[in-house]
């Protein structure tokens, strides 16, 4: 058998693709975290939450009304979104002149509730949703095993985080909703909604999280609790590559995922950890982030 650095190569691979995966929903929740606090100022710890909710609305549209994963796909994240409308509109606006501080608490106290009430429900034990059966198998490639659909979820979280990026930085829309954040009265003065504007920002924010969601039910179990055992790590990526930076967000939370991935076969223990190590170092030497602008 093949080895590297004294590792089984299908063993070292395994780990890398489970790494990238783990990456994949890092990618994808903390380029909703970035787009929200770039665009809204505002640090939405009920993220983890949002995501969470977009898992049990996949399971429980499959369990109650018999919708499956391609149809959950699609409305959850618009279910999730319109959610997210309700709690800007009705919470989040009062708070945009505030302190960052007032947001996160807010947003802190909406992910308890949530989370409360899916474990009133139905408890914290997981809830199993299989896999859809396009996807089901994997395919030999010679020198590993690669199960569908993981690779699947690697390939749609790597074009969804692309295709946002490239719609807030190279399109008109993205440059009007930076413009919108940072002069609303003179963007304003062009006949634009900003508020409607700074609302269906957060809804697309949201949406994501629960995209990701959906692809996660199928790996890991669907508990209440799945959100809040994510969102430290997820927020730990935003900080390294820099708070509000969408590409660097993206890039970070692959990287991330594959660091923590090698680190399971060189050295297990500290897996759980070299996330928050990596972020210690990189405040030390660059306090913005990778991708972070120095004000």
């Amino acid at each position: 058998m093949t080895e590297l650095f004294g590792i089984p190569l299908p063993a070292l691979l395994g780990q890398l693709l489970l790494g990238l995966v783990n990456g994949s929903f890092y990618a994808m929740l903390s380029l909703g975290l970035a787009v929200i606090f770039g665009m809204l100022g505002i640090i939405n710890f009920a993220h983890g939450a949002l995501y969470m909710m977009g898992a049990f609305l996949a399971w429980m549209g499959l369990e109650y009304l018999g919708l499956n994963y391609w149809v959950m796909l699609l409305l959850a994240p618009l279910v999730v979104g319109v959610l997210g409308i309700l709690i800007e509109r009705l919470l989040l606006q009062w708070l945009y002149k505030l302190d960052h501080i007032y947001g996160l608490l807010l947003t802190f106290g909406i992910t308890l509730v949530m989370e409360g009430v899916f474990r009133s429900f139905y408890g914290v034990s997981g809830q199993q949703y299989s896999v859809p059966e396009a996807l089901q198998g994997a395919t030999n490639l010679g020198f590993m095993v690669l199960p569908n659909y993981r690779a699947w979820v690697v390939v749609a979280s790597i074009t969804v985080c692309l295709g946002v990026w490239a719609l807030i930085e190279k399109t008109s829309l993205g440059a009007t909703l930076r413009a919108g954040t940072e002069n609303p009265k003179l963007v304003q003065a062009f006949g634009i909604n900003v508020p409607r504007m700074i609302t269906l920002t957060y809804a697309g924010g949201v949406a994501l999280a629960a995209f990701a969601g959906v692809l996660a039910a199928p790996i890991l179990q669907v508990s209440a609790l799945m959100g809040s055992n994510l969102i430290i790590v997820v927020f730990a990526v935003v900080v390294i590559g820099g708070m509000g930076s969408i590409l660097g967000s993206v890039i970070t939370g692959l990287g991330l995922g594959v660091i923590e991935g090698l680190t399971k076969v060189v050295y297990p223990e500290a897996s759980s950890t070299v996330v928050f190590v990596v972020m210690a170092i990189v405040l030390l030497l660059r306090p913005a982030g990778l991708f972070g602008k120095e004000k």
